[in-house]
């Protein structure tokens, strides 16, 4: 990769507090779909099985189901979105550093994104199959030299992203609607046992035996990750996060257009079936995440401190609390741990959000205790250690 030296893009080194509580959120938001497949009758291997699908309020108007569903429909996908647009913002962040010191890009950055694809392959294989730092990592590399790149340039790369990606998903999206109907396969009995019972050196094999079916999703979207790292780039450029006037102009922009569209939309989608679930979470969800970021950032400059220093801690923390909430999931739902999954198995979806917020509300009184005594989570710390440079 080619080395350029840089002149830093205008832009205040001050840290800016509300891209911490955007992260807290979005992590909090990913377990509120992840919780799910922890609880689901085979776990990871469940979501290959169609068996994932929101329920349907309509055909049963019970409140257990318009809870689950609702739960599920603001979270799926959109604070996903949420978090790759914020990694694409802290690799902005890095590149206008390394400008403001006049160093080459993107430098040391290649190992720091090697690195981040050997903490996702450890996390794949040890704990979660659905792991987004592989992906991300592999993003990171393309959009670090596009950075250094003319703004012509990247804006080529991201809208050529974006259209080859709703290029995508708008066929598959045709193809379901215009195959028969069939019914989902349900969980596989192999997977439901191994995951109800199986040991952890079981588990670990069966990952690295469906490595390529469970790898699948950052594939399928790697030009929606583009686009959206590539987006986080621009509004961090725009000011979008900063506590300006301008700003906060930006941000209420982001809350009206976001959730105006995004959500009728979403909701439709999700209203069809699971014909529209592709087009839902990889189409629509993205347009509300920025809603999201609008909606957070307006409530944050109108004084929401409690949430704000909750959700911060957590945005400190970021990669310790993605990591840690799936452990704890793994020692809370799978056979190897409490077994809760197959406890509670058929017995409605009111534990399974009783689960994501004791989860929640343990990583923010943990991220809280953590961070009085240490400048940095313990990942974020063994990662800054291991890539500081060695005189």
């Amino acid at each position: 990769m080619a080395h350029t030296t840089l002149v830093a893009p205008g832009v205040t080194a001050t840290r800016l507090p509300l891209l911490d509580v955007l992260r807290g959120a979005a992590i909090l938001g990913t377990l509120m779909t992840n919780v799910w497949i922890f609880a689901s009758p085979g776990s990871e291997w469940s979501v290959l099985r169609g068996s994932m699908h929101l329920p349907d309020p309509l055909a049963d108007p019970s409140a257990a189901t318009v809870a689950e569903a609702a739960f599920r429909f603001l979270a799926d996908g959109k604070f996903l979105s949420l978090l790759t647009v914020l990694f694409g913002v802290g690799l902005a962040i890095q590149y206008d550093s390394a400008a403001r010191r006049g160093e080459r890009w993107p430098g040391r950055y290649p190992r720091r994104a090697a690195f981040l694809f050997l903490e996702g392959t450890v996390h794949f294989v040890l704990v979660f199959a659905w792991d987004v730092l592989m992906g991300y990592a592999v993003t990171a590399l393309l959009v670090a030299w596009l950075l250094a790149r003319s703004e012509r340039v990247r804006r080529v790369v991201m809208w050529g992203a974006g259209g080859l990606h709703l290029t995508l998903i708008g066929l598959v999206t045709l193809g379901e609607v215009l195959t028969p109907d069939s019914a989902p396969e349900g969980p596989d009995p192999r997977a439901v046992r191994l995951y109800a019972h199986g040991g952890w050196a079981e588990q670990i094999g069966f990952r690295l035996d469906h490595a390529l079916a469970l790898r699948i999703e950052p594939v399928f979207s790697f030009g929606l990750l583009v686009f959206l790292f590539l987006l986080g780039v621009r509004l961090h450029r725009a000011g979008a996060f900063a506590p300006t006037d301008a700003g906060r102009r930006i941000r209420v922009r982001m809350a009206a257009w976001g959730l105006g569209l995004g959500l009728p939309l979403g909701a439709a989608a999700a209203l069809g079936g699971h014909d529209f679930f592709v087009l839902g979470r990889y189409g629509i969800a993205p347009l509300i995440a920025l809603g999201y970021a609008g909606l957070i950032g307006w409530a944050l400059d109108r004084g929401a401190v409690p949430a704000a220093r909750a959700l911060g801690s957590i945005g400190r923390t970021a990669l310790s609390c993605y990591v840690g909430q799936n452990l704890l999931c793994v020692l809370l739902c799978y056979g190897i741990g409490l077994g809760l999954a197959d406890r509670f198995a058929g017995s409605g979806p009111w534990w399974v959000m009783g689960l994501w917020a004791a989860v929640s509300l343990t990583l923010v009184a943990a991220s809280r205790l953590w961070l009085r005594r240490f400048e940095r989570g313990p990942l974020e710390a063994v990662q800054h250690w291991a890539l500081r440079p060695r005189r």
